[in-house]
């Protein structure tokens, strides 16, 4: 297993490779997504209460009120992207698991069903990133692996 974090792809590479585009695209989307996210539970920009995604389960077992949990999930959510940008193989389980969590939120919450799909897509893309930092991942340490005799 690699600790090296998939290189971003060579400009000569973007130009001539699907895998390599995609996995470009994947790792900015995954990385300033959550990132603009985490801003915006602080900022509200994109909606002007985001406690009302809030489940009221979840409320009562997080410390605070329902503008503090919404606070804590801004930085965990730009602590993710974060992590996406440095280490996409890593970066893109957490966004999964995170995505899974948010998913459960919405359909304890009710209502919000069609987020909720939306947001299983977005689940699957982050996995797809992950295994595709995790296959270049591995062609990067084969290129650097010494002859063997």
């Amino acid at each position: 297993m690699s600790t090296i974090a998939a290189p971003f792809p060579a400009a000569s590479e973007l130009r001539s490779d699907p895998a390599a585009q995609a996995f470009t695209l994947m790792r900015i989307t995954f990385a300033l997504a959550p990132i603009l996210f985490g801003i915006d539970k602080f900022a509200n920009v994109l909606t002007d209460d985001w406690t009302r995604y809030l489940a009221p389960a979840f409320n009562d077992i997080i410390p605070g009120n329902a503008a503090t949990a919404m606070h804590l999930v801004g930085i965990v959510e730009i602590l993710a992207g974060v992590v996406v940008a440095v280490t996409p193989r890593w970066g893109g389980l957490l966004v999964a698991g995170w995505l899974a969590g948010i998913i459960t939120n919405l359909l304890i919450l009710g209502g919000y069903g069609d987020i909720a799909l939306r947001d299983l897509g977005l689940l699957a893309g982050a996995l797809a990133l992950s295994r595709l930092a995790t296959a270049r991942e591995a062609a990067s340490a084969s290129h650097h692996e010494p002859a063997r005799r």
